[in-house]
């Protein structure tokens, strides 16, 4: 079958169509006819050699599809199913067919389309787990570093319905956007505490870092209780600040509740790009250069 990733681990120039065996379900997996797969920034650093893997493999870690075969003693899924999920490991989801971890996979309902399911998986489940791992209350004031993106603009609306203030920090181009979600937005760059402080003058409760480096460092002074500074852009960095990254919880419970959301209307992960995968390296490009605001999705 045809998928799309990279050669061995390098630069785009790396990326191109694969002719892979269509793969077999082992326990805990299904295999899906892939409707739609999300784009996210993992999956550059993966082609970078950043986690490990070499290559040749396929991209993406998320899908919505149609159940095609299910692993030994798999229960709970039928063939012909619509679910979507996260992909075993880091890999496989740019593909005609794709493997998905069962115990990370729901049934996706009819009113929410697959190319918003597969955007669910990994950006809105890390939203949905910080905000669990952080638990403040109602009228607690949390910073989102990066807010714009694809997990920002998830997180921004999950703690807003729990009552939660979020300002969030983002370029210029998207503060329109965040205020629209019911977000405070402030301006990247020097002056950063300055206009937090203004918007937040009774403090910051807890931030949640989407970008890492000196952006993170700048704003960790904000949060005096360091259990509640959070980061998945960064994880030494945070580490060394006191802070901690945010621990997943794949399970199907988490993605049925964000579907639930979506088709209540409440959560939206603004899709902003659907692509053919033919236009794969375009897609990633897109997500690694930093222009995505909100998510992009490959279609076969």
């Amino acid at each position: 079958m045809r998928a799309y990733g990279f050669i061995d681990a390098g630069g785009p120039e790396k990326l191109t169509v694969l002719d892979v065996p269509v793969p077999e379900p082992g326990p805990d997996e299904l295999r899906v006819r892939v409707r739609a797969a999300g784009v996210n920034p993992g999956d550059w650093r993966l082609r970078n050699g950043d986690y490990g893997v070499r290559g040749p493999a396929a991209l993406g870690r998320e899908v919505a599809g149609t159940v095609t075969a299910l692993g030994p003693g798999v229960s709970g899924f039928a063939v012909g199913d619509e679910v979507f999920g996260g992909c075993p490991g880091m890999v496989g989801g740019w593909a005609e067919q794709a493997l998905v971890t069962a115990s990370f996979t729901a049934q996706r309902p009819a009113g929410v389309a697959p190319e918003v399911a597969a955007a669910l998986p990994v950006a809105a489940g890390t939203a949905y787990d910080a905000l669990t791992a952080l638990d403040l209350p109602a009228g607690a004031v949390l910073l989102v570093n990066g807010a714009g993106g694809g997990v920002g603009i998830p997180v921004v609306q999950l703690a807003r319905a729990r009552g939660i203030r979020v300002v969030g920090v983002a370029g210029p181009g998207k503060h329109d956007l965040l205020a629209g979600f019911g977000a405070i937005p402030v301006a990247y760059g020097d002056g950063l505490l300055d206009r937090v402080r203004a918007v937040a003058p009774d403090g910051v409760d807890a931030a949640f870092d989407l970008v890492g480096g000196e952006a993170l460092r700048t704003v960790a002074p904000l949060v005096a209780d360091r259990s509640r500074l959070l980061s998945v852009a960064d994880k030494p960095l945070v580490r060394e600040l006191g802070g901690r990254e945010v621990e997943r919880d794949r399970s199907t419970a988490v993605l049925t509740e964000l579907a639930r959301l979506v088709a209540a209307g409440s959560l939206d992960p603004h899709v902003t790009q659907v692509r053919r995968l033919d236009e794969a390296a375009a897609a990633l490009a897109w997500v690694e250069e930093g222009h995505a605001v909100g998510k992009v999705i490959l279609t076969p």
